[in-house]
């Protein structure tokens, strides 16, 4: 470390030390002056971050750490800037926002610097101190960001297909997956996770697979269907295929996809009944007369 850096380190700890509070009530009004800030944050919660922050930084710069890797470096510093900028993806402010509230504080510091000297070198020295700390901080600040909200934007992809795909309990021991839309490799995982789990929950004997709303069956889907009722049958459940319109099934045949070994029914109504069969449970009807309905001849 060079004699000018040391003496901007000690000019810009001394400022930190003596106007800390300051520095920090100053940088949370440029926020709010520049505009920066989410909709959902508060100017109580951006003044916790800027007490973090400046604490962070002045811990690190008290250290010997070089300038340019004090941010990568000083776990207080490295942790402060990517809580700032996960709390800001979640309060959806855009990237360029949160790197630019980060880099305000530069004007702030350089401000503060200026109250414990006038010579000119030394302020030169100081600004060359913070533009190397801070931008480090900035691009920081913005690789969290993308990170922070791709990792957002996955988990809500998650859960949406979650809801699209729910299980639903049609009877003791039978459940159902009705299927809207395509399927893809993505879904038919969250399908097949949903469903197992379902299984072992519920002690399903029985899982219906309804794809009356999907529009088409080429030879992928019919791969993943055949992929989610091995699966089922390795929790040692039985599954029924329904939705099978006359379309798809005229598809499936051109296709020469075999499906000769999965029970299938044209209408969830009929998969019900059969899955009722295959569990030796008394049917809607024959509860209410007493009888039980034979056991189905194996297809």
């Amino acid at each position: 470390m060079n004699t000018s850096e040391s003496s901007a380190r000690e000019r810009l700890c001394e400022a930190l030390r003596e106007r800390e509070e300051e520095i920090a009530d100053q940088w949370v009004r440029l926020q709010l002056e520049q505009a920066v800030l989410g909709t959902d944050m508060s100017e109580h919660e951006v003044r916790e971050e800027a007490d973090l922050l400046i604490s962070a930084l002045a811990t690190g710069l008290a250290g010997d750490t070089p300038v340019g890797r004090l941010v990568s470096s000083s776990n207080e510093l490295r942790q402060a800037v990517i809580e700032l900028s996960l709390r800001r993806a979640r309060a959806g402010v855009s990237p360029t926002a949160t790197s630019m509230a980060v880099l305000s504080l530069k004007e702030v510091l350089l401000a503060a610097v200026q109250h414990t000297t006038r010579d000119s070198a030394e302020l030169f020295s100081a600004a060359i101190v913070i533009n190397r700390l801070l931008d480090a901080a900035g691009v920081l600040s913005f690789e969290t960001y993308v990170e922070g909200r791709e990792e957002i934007i996955q988990r809500q992809s998650r859960q949406l297909l979650e809801i699209s795909t729910p299980v639903v309990r049609l009877w003791r021991h039978v459940l159902a997956v009705p299927l809207i839309g395509t399927l893809d490799t993505t879904r038919t995982q969250v399908v097949m996770e949903s469903l197992l789990q379902a299984i072992e929950t519920n002690e399903a004997q029985v899982a219906i697979i309804d794809i009356t709303g999907v529009p088409a069956v080429d030879t992928a889907v019919a791969q993943h269907l055949m992929h989610t009722v091995n699966a089922v049958r390795l929790m040692g459940a039985d599954c029924v295929i329904s939705g099978i319109r006359p379309p798809i099934a005229q598809t499936i045949a051109q296709l020469g996809i075999d499906l000769s070994t999965i029970l299938t029914r044209a209408t969830l109504a009929d998969a019900l009944a059969a899955a009722i069969q295959l569990t030796d449970q008394p049917s809607v009807d024959s509860a209410v007369s007493g009888h039980r309905p034979p056991r189905p001849v194996t297809a």
